[in-house]
């Protein structure tokens, strides 16, 4: 599941679609606790998509729908104080 296709559903479809992914994983679970389960990759794409879908929810739920992290385009701003080098320790051996 993509983040484009979890903003474009609806919160109950969210709600409705991290139910049923949170069945799937604990049936994922019982199967690799039996010795039966073939696709182990698929729990972590399950484990990934409940954080998606919660992460989105959330975000709504704060009022804002920007992302979290900042865009490669944005950079932050630099310090406007440079610092200032500091003197040079002398090595010398003491007899």
């Amino acid at each position: 599941m993509k983040p484009t296709d979890v903003r474009t559903k609806s919160d109950d479809e969210l709600k409705g679609s991290l139910v049923g992914l949170r069945k799937e994983a604990f049936n994922l679970r019982f199967q690799r606790a039996s010795g039966q389960l073939e696709n182990t990759a698929r729990m972590r794409a399950i484990r990934r998509d409940i954080a998606r879908i919660k992460t989105i929810l959330t975000q709504r739920r704060a009022g804002g729908s920007k992302p979290v992290r900042a865009s490669a385009t944005e950079t932050p701003p630099k310090p406007a104080a440079a610092k200032k080098a500091k003197p040079a320790k002398s090595k010398a051996k003491s007899a």
